[in-house]
């Protein structure tokens, strides 16, 4: 497996795999997710055989805090490593950033606790509508 930074040959790739994992919602049409992935700082593909199965991206200043928005993995490849390599291309070492995430969907909170996560008291949010 190699976990690079998303180019923009990738933009095909990575959005059906969001279709098909369930986050057709974040980015319905393709050029949605070209503005999401061109309004974040950080994006990263994880990629078998010439093939796409994860995605992740963050926004951040890159100096003090940052936000992970995306962390897909392709259902077949889950639980082998992948999330965990892609989390670490985009935190990255740098350990004076605080990291933060949104981990709404079911068992998700155990995954990032593994990373390093901890779960929040002073985290607040306003909803998209």
């Amino acid at each position: 497996m190699l976990v690079r930074n998303f180019d923009a040959t990738d933009l095909y790739t990575v959005h059906q795999l969001l279709l098909v994992s369930g986050w057709g919602h974040r980015a319905e049409a393709q050029d949605d997710l070209a503005r999401l992935i061109a309004a974040s700082q950080r994006t990263a593909v994880a990629v078998v055989d010439e093939q796409v199965i994860g995605f992740a991206r963050a926004i951040t200043d890159g100096i003090s805090n940052g936000y992970l928005s995306m962390v897909v993995v392709a259902d077949g490849f889950r639980r082998r490593g992948v999330g965990h390599a892609l989390v670490e291309h985009i935190v990255g070492q740098d350990e004076s950033i605080t990291w933060v995430l949104r981990a709404g969907r079911e068992g998700v909170s155990q995954f990032f606790v593994k990373q390093g996560f901890n779960e929040s008291a002073v985290a607040m949010e306003r909803k998209r509508r």
